[in-house]
């Protein structure tokens, strides 16, 4: 009797283990595969906050590039690649390199939507005047209709606009020399919705 007691309780403890055994195996199993989907939904929150993250500093990279070109306008509205245009009082003037005849200089503006400076104003006079220093540049100021009656290359008469020579007679800004061998350059004023550099003007 005590024989099969012990070898009903050696069965229980037999099927016992290996029921426990089983349980322990499928406990390990469930915990393996729930670490496997919590592992890979870590990692496509990850990989996807990477991507957003990356999209966003290339957002911000490419931001101060845009950024920069507004402020260039603000800080530059002649345009900022440019020494030879400047800004003064709402318009743009473009002093150029070259050197050559009033007629070829006035051209030359008339190609870039502008003509041969007016000055109408103390404040324009003074302006070129500084910018200018001892170099000699054309203005827009002519008698080739005839001789002696100066007019702006706009039409206006010097007697009847601003000017700073009183009654005697005006002369360029700059001439040519009687030789022949320098030619001054030409300064332009953008005319009212004139193109400016950024918008395709060399």
């Amino acid at each position: 009797m005590d024989e099969e007691r012990l070898s009903d309780n050696v069965r229980l403890y037999k099927g016992g283990s290996i029921r426990q055994g089983l349980r322990s195996f499928a406990a390990v199993y469930v915990l393996l595969a729930l670490s496997f989907l919590l592992l890979t939904l870590l990692s496509s929150v990850s990989l996807a906050r990477i991507a957003a993250l990356s999209s966003k500093l290339s957002t911000l990279q490419s931001e101060p590039k845009h950024n920069f070109s507004s402020r260039d306008s603000l800080l530059f509205p002649c345009g900022a690649q440019s020494r030879q245009w400047e800004y003064f009082e709402g318009r743009c003037y473009y002093f150029s390199l070259s050197r050559m005849s009033w007629h070829k200089a006035k051209a030359e503006c008339e190609e870039m939507h502008s003509h041969l400076i007016i000055i109408d104003s103390y404040a324009k006079q003074n302006f070129v005047m500084f910018r200018t220093r001892n170099e000699r540049f054309w203005i827009g100021l002519t008698d080739e209709n005839q001789e002696g009656e100066w007019q702006w290359v706009d039409g206006t008469d010097t007697r009847s606009s601003f000017t700073l020579w009183g009654r005697t007679k005006p002369h360029l800004a700059a001439h040519i020399n009687p030789w022949g061998h320098t030619k001054p350059h030409f300064l332009t004023q953008l005319l009212e919705g004139g193109r400016t550099q950024q918008q395709g003007l060399q």
